[in-house]
């Protein structure tokens, strides 16, 4: 016979905290009381506002035991009163791993939930940004400088599973040296003809209509910036490459692998300091605290540009897009001016994929390492990436 109540599964005696529920101010003088309920073998006591699940005699319904007026109690009740309330999501926050990934202070999370911290970090990494419709997307674009800018007009690619606030520095410089930036975030939509035609309409919304110079990095969506530029070379003044998937030889990161596995892909899409450890593994630094807010930001606030990216990787087909590239891009393709700024601490991508992808096309491509710089040079030494745009636009 199936039994109902949490006493009857056990024979020993067993006990149970339940989460700590906070006295109300109007009730203070209650707060000294000691309240025992036993529907059963087992008893609900509630101690200083938090409920216990215990064991009871049998046929106690009610037990209260009050304590002097001056609210004082026993050894034994202060001690209980200092005891933190059992959290049953303990697991999941009460660690140091946990509080450091939410930015919880260095206590435990009785109070600190997802709402919170979005409130605190929701206005971070908004520099130079604004929302645009274009098509069926509401797009976040990052712009600079003006439209009369004497040297001409800048877009930005960034790659998964990043966002374009990695180009935010970059993009103030180049500003300020003349040009006329653009960099939307593109989280999610990384995929063959689909991409091809919201980038399209994203030109036109932002009335791009004159060939312009294209700086595009990393995976998947840098990846698709520059089979884009293939199918459109009369659009591209120069192409810049700052650390991406080349060759056929290029590695796949362990992310994107898992991505592509049934279930394991749906759980890892949604965890929401994804992008900031993929980005800190590719490089030789580890993200200010208040760089991590904002490359966690999309994926605490929705659960849909981890799915959008999960998507994304599970169509793409790496092996047809990097030959596609490498082909594209060879001397018999491809005349265009190329630089390749590379940061040679990429754990991703080493150096010898921009050296491999050079010697197919020596003519057009300059390559420029760039020392201390990992897999996002842009983030990483923004000011030798300037430098070098500068040099070679």
């Amino acid at each position: 016979m199936p039994r109902c109540c949490p006493c009857a599964t056990s024979s020993s005696p067993s006990l149970f905290l339940l989460p700590s529920v906070p006295a109300s101010s109007a009730s203070k003088t209650a707060s000294s009381r000691r309240v025992a309920f036993s529907p059963c073998d087992g008893a609900f006591s509630c101690v200083s506002g938090r409920l216990r699940w215990g064991t009871r005699p049998r046929g106690r319904c009610a037990t209260v035991e009050a304590s002097g007026k001056d609210g004082s109690g026993t050894a034994e009740e202060e001690k209980e009163k200092d005891e933190p309330g059992f959290n049953p999501f303990g697991f999941v926050t009460d660690n140091p791993s946990s509080r450091s990934a939410i930015q919880l202070p260095a206590v435990p999370a009785e109070d600190g939930n997802v709402g919170q911290m979005l409130y605190r970090i929701e206005d971070k990494g908004r520099e130079y940004g604004s929302y645009v419709r274009s098509g069926e997307f509401r797009w976040f674009v990052r712009e600079t400088g003006s439209r009369d800018a004497r040297r001409g007009t800048i877009v930005f690619l960034h790659g998964a599973p990043t966002q374009s606030f990695s180009y935010r520095v970059v993009m103030a410089q180049m500003a300020d040296a003349g040009y006329h930036c653009f960099a939307p975030d593109w989280i999610g939509f990384g995929f063959k003809e689909e991409f091809h035609k919201a980038f399209d309409d994203l030109l036109g919304t932002l009335n791009i209509t004159e060939p312009f110079f294209l700086v595009v990095q990393g995976f998947l969506v840098g990846s698709y910036g520059l089979t884009w530029a293939l199918n459109n070379s009369n659009k591209v003044l120069k192409l810049a490459i700052l650390n991406s998937p080349l060759t056929v030889s290029s590695p796949v990161p362990g992310l994107f692998q898992q991505l592509k596995w049934p279930l394991v892909g749906e759980f890892t899409c949604q965890n929401a300091v994804l992008a900031e450890r993929f980005i800190e593994a590719g490089s030789a630094y580890v993200l200010k605290l208040e760089k991590a807010d904002v490359y966690r930001l999309p994926y605490l606030s929705s659960g849909a540009p981890g799915f959008a990216l999960l998507e994304a990787a599970r169509k793409v087909n790496f092996q047809d897009v990097l030959h596609r590239i490498s082909a594209g891009f060879s001397s018999n393709s491809w005349q265009k001016p190329i630089l390749l700024a590379w940061g040679i601490s990429d754990k991703y991508l080493p150096l010898s994929i921009a050296e491999e992808f050079k010697k197919a096309n020596p003519s057009v491509v300059k390559l420029e390492a760039i020392e201390g710089a990992g897999h996002m040079p842009q983030e990483d030494w923004p000011e030798k990436v300037v430098k070098a745009l500068i040099s070679f636009l």
